[in-house]
């Protein structure tokens, strides 16, 4: 299932326009907190889609009964650039329990680049709904490659992806290659990406944007 956020007018579609705005994006706080935004909205969409139960719930007045999360999810998200997503996620998601993954480009002299995963934390994934945040869904490389590795957690029941801008070429690749049960919430989604890999039109580097910029390793 792919969900394109910006497809229905809202205020999705002002918080994407700010965020692929070279001079607005200029604002660090700005650009993390529309980030942010999505998260929320991303949060709230897919709370729809889980699982509830009744619960008796004693007032000053008497009793009122309630629909209530069955299971929290788990939070998972690609570091650092996924990091204000994810603070969205769990704005909403509040008792959950979170992943960390060390996914990113290591680039060599050619232009060329390799997917290197050198840190994970996690905790057991066998059943549970995981929302994965990652703000670019470009080649879809990393995802996988993520996906892949979190298999030694546990399988999940669902796997859903958060992303603010995503590619048509990365989506088809993650659902060729992925071995999950998978949803995909794009704040956005473009259709071109370069030879090296970005996103067109896209946002530029998003964990630049949000936290600065980084030496190429």
């Amino acid at each position: 299932m792919i969900i394109n956020l910006s497809e229905t007018n809202s205020l999705i579609g002002d918080w994407v326009s700010e965020i692929r705005d070279a001079e607005i994006q200029t604002d660090r706080m700005r650009f993390r907190r529309n980030l942010e935004r999505l998260g929320e909205v991303a949060a709230y969409e897919i709370s729809k889609t889980l699982t509830y139960t009744d619960k008796e719930v004693q007032t000053p007045l008497g009793f009122a009964n309630c629909r209530v999360l069955k299971h929290q999810p788990i939070l998972g998200t690609i570091l650092r650039a996924g990091l204000a997503l994810h603070q969205g996620l769990q704005n909403y998601f509040d008792k959950a329990d979170h992943a960390y993954i060390s996914a990113y480009r290591k680039h060599n002299r050619d232009g060329s680049f390799e997917i290197s995963l050198e840190y994970v934390s996690c905790p057991p994934l066998d059943d549970q709904v995981l929302i994965l945040s990652d703000p670019m869904l470009a080649t879809g490389a990393s995802l996988v490659k993520t996906i892949d590795h979190l298999q030694a957690f546990g399988k999940p029941a669902h796997i859903h992806i958060v992303t603010a801008i995503a590619c048509t070429i990365g989506i088809e690749y993650v659902q060729r290659n992925a071995d999950a049960n998978i949803s995909i919430w794009a704040g956005d989604i473009d259709d071109e990406l370069t030879a090296k890999g970005y996103i067109v039109p896209g946002l530029g580097d998003a964990g630049d944007l949000a936290f600065g910029s980084k030496l190429q390793q």
